[in-house]
């Protein structure tokens, strides 16, 4: 049996509390008026919130398209890995391949049997998109390319990119070699939040090679201080594809354009769809986990009471001036008995705007509760008997 606890409460992000308010305005709020998407001139593109994952923008997100040098970034991703995890070393020193210097398209232009170290060889992919470095890193790491896109397939199974299949690790043109907008902002999430030191290599501007100054082709990153990445591709097949991430505020959102006419236009349609995510949209924490909610009555534990919460950070993306409509509906089981055990579902939250669930969660045991002795037991199963007879 489930007890309603409360409804209709309105949330207050300071300081995540939460007060019980009856949503009864005496003047009707000004309505928010959040213009429809911007339409881009692009094969397909989505725009979500890093944080959330919310979805703001999307078009043919879906759509299994050739990435180019997109690519590079689950190749670098797993370069970044292999270094937190200690089996590579950033000063490593790298032999250069007859393979490797023979690569065509963007490079870095390493010298075949030089060697260079895995740290220079990661801006040259970053930076300059060097398909020669890229493949010099992929021997490397796993003695041969097509041994390295083994793992990259993998990885991209492990992270939930199910239209994704990799033929190289630079994005040069193959049958089968694609991907989606969507899953491509799979990517680039895992690249900011799970390795963010090497995320800062993203936002150079510049790298010097061999005497050769190379700018990173991301224009955003000379237009916009707030935007610091991520990757850029171009192939005749491919179009001119922008991978972009920006943050203001404690608000990140990543931006996907893939298939637009030229370099400038790919920087165009990408910015386009940040300044609509930033402008109409925020992000809003609600509650923290391990906050306290409020308490409940335990029976036949040695407390009577425990306090219970959320046990992960609930964050909403929300269209701008739509907090205060947010209501928050929160059940508690009626009868809660010891044991507890921290983090044991107790209830749920639900969190709605104008009827529509934007996320529903467990509520938990913040604390243990023992059971207590045989005759606290007698005594608080005695109560509840009568308890359930009367309600």
């Amino acid at each position: 049996m489930l007890k309603k606890i409360f409804a209709g409460f309105l949330l207050c992000a300071a300081g995540n509390a939460v007060f019980a308010q009856t949503l009864t305005p005496t003047l009707a709020p000004q309505p928010t008026i959040i213009p429809s998407a911007p339409q881009l001139a692009a094969t397909g593109y989505l725009l979500i919130d890093a944080d959330t994952g919310h979805v703001i923008v999307e078009h043919n997100a879906d759509e299994r398209l050739p990435p180019a040098s997109l690519t590079k970034m689950m190749s670098s991703y797993i370069v970044s890995q292999e270094i937190e995890r200690g089996r590579v070393g950033e000063q490593d020193m790298v032999n250069i391949s007859v393979k490797a210097w023979r690569m065509g398209g963007s490079k870095m232009f390493i010298r075949e049997g030089t060697q260079v170290s895995v740290h220079d060889l990661l801006l040259g992919v970053i930076v300059q998109s060097g398909n020669d470095a890229t493949v010099a890193l992929a021997e490397h790491i796993s003695g041969s390319e097509e041994a390295f896109v083994d793992v990259m397939n993998q990885k991209a199974a492990l992270m939930g990119m199910t239209q994704t299949h990799f033929e190289n690790s630079t994005g040069w043109p193959a049958e089968g070699h694609l991907t989606t907008a969507r899953d491509l902002a799979i990517l680039a999430k895992s690249v900011i939040n799970d390795h963010p030191d090497h995320y800062a290599l993203y936002k150079e501007k510049y790298f010097v090679w061999n005497d050769i100054r190379q700018p990173n082709r991301n224009l955003l990153l000379f237009r916009d201080e707030t935007v610091d990445g991520l990757k850029t591709g171009h192939t005749d097949e491919a179009g001119f594809c922008l991978v972009a991430s920006a943050k203001r505020g404690d608000m990140r959102l990543i931006s996907v354009v893939m298939g637009t006419r030229s370099e400038e236009a790919r920087a165009a349609e990408s910015q386009k769809l940040l300044t609509y995510g930033f402008r109409y949209f925020e992000t809003r924490a609600l509650y923290k986990s391990g906050d306290v909610i409020n308490n409940t009555r335990v029976w036949g534990g040695e407390a009577n009471n425990v306090n219970y919460g959320v046990s992960q950070d609930i964050k909403l993306t929300l269209p701008r001036g739509k907090q205060d409509d947010l209501q928050a509906d929160l059940v508690i089981n009626s009868v809660i008995k010891a044991p507890l055990e921290v983090g044991q579902a107790i209830g749920t939250l639900t969190i709605t705007l104008e009827d529509q669930v934007l996320t529903e969660v467990p509520v938990v045991a913040l604390e243990p509760v023992e059971r207590a002795g045989f005759f606290a037991r007698v005594i608080d199963n005695i109560k509840l008997f009568f308890r359930n007879l009367f309600s």
